[in-house]
């Protein structure tokens, strides 16, 4: 009797453990599908006709589909004025074919900005990164701005490079020269792959920062904006996901960007994402 009734346990423990593991499948299977976001930011009159921009970053050289096919259709879906890329199109660790594929498709249908990552100065190959992306037709910003004229609204389009291997006043200077290259009655975008710069940022006059690197937290606790651990951020940091309202006046998009194979870890409760953003009057 008692032996049939450890055999009955141990059977009901091995049902227990096989259905959580399925569960933990299905639910990373379910967090690695892309979704896509919107957010409207009002332009307080500076834009008299809207201007949809996508915001793609993190991608970390990842397949979406075959030749990308699935992640440039959900782009194409969206009738976007311009395609932003805020950092890390390209990863240190994996070839960079999958990534060059996504640009030269997506270059040759829409205006396209690039600032560049982290893992894209780890990688050594910043240089050919940012030549590659020159040929390809996307505007390569580094300190600099760019004027994007849509329906008779003209769009400053500013950037700066990732600060890994810089020193602070070389990234400040990056920022200077970028806003000094803008004007101040357009609506002013500013592309920067890190959202923990934020302090230096509220000191800049730009209208709307665009970020990503943090990748939602990695882990977001159910329901909330919350993430568990970012770079740079530690854990449960503070910009991860969503529009954030500056100290003067700003706001601040972090993507939870497009990496899924390149972590060490998967997401939960943190699908990867493409932001579409919708600038207004």
């Amino acid at each position: 009797m008692k032996k049939e009734k450890f055999k009955f346990i141990k059977t009901k423990r091995f049902k227990v453990i096989f259905i959580v593991i399925l569960i933990l499948i299905a639910a990373t299977a379910w967090y690695e599908i892309p979704v896509t976001e919107y957010v409207t930011i009002s332009s307080g009159g500076k834009v008299t006709n809207p201007v949809r921009f996508a915001l793609v970053t993190d991608l970390h050289s990842e397949l979406y589909g075959a030749d990308q096919a699935d992640l440039i259709d959900r782009i194409d879906r969206e009738n976007v004025d311009a395609i932003l890329l805020s950092g890390d199109i390209v990863d240190d660790r994996f070839k960079d074919t999958t990534a060059r594929i996504f640009i030269n498709k997506i270059a040759a249908k829409y205006p396209c900005y690039y600032v560049s990552g982290n893992h894209e100065f780890w990688s050594g190959r910043i240089g050919v990164i940012k030549d590659f992306m020159t040929a390809a037709g996307v505007t390569v910003l580094e300190g600099a701005a760019s004027q994007l004229e849509i329906g008779g609204t003209t769009v400053d389009i500013c950037g700066v490079d990732d600060p890994t291997y810089m020193t602070s006043e070389e990234f400040l200077a990056q920022l200077d020269t970028a806003l000094a290259e803008s004007d101040e009655d357009h609506f002013r975008i500013l592309l920067s792959h890190r959202p923990e710069k934020v302090d230096i940022y509220e000191n800049y006059d730009f209208d709307l920062v665009l970020c990503g690197h943090a990748h939602g937290g990695q882990w977001k606790i159910p329901f909330t904006q919350i993430g568990v651990h970012a770079p740079n951020q530690g854990l449960f940091p503070r910009f991860v996901d969503g529009v954030y309202e500056l100290s003067n006046g700003s706001k601040m998009v972090v993507s939870r960007g497009l990496a899924r194979l390149r972590q060490p870890y998967p997401r939960f409760f943190n699908h990867p994402e493409v932001v579409i953003i919708d600038i207004t009057e």
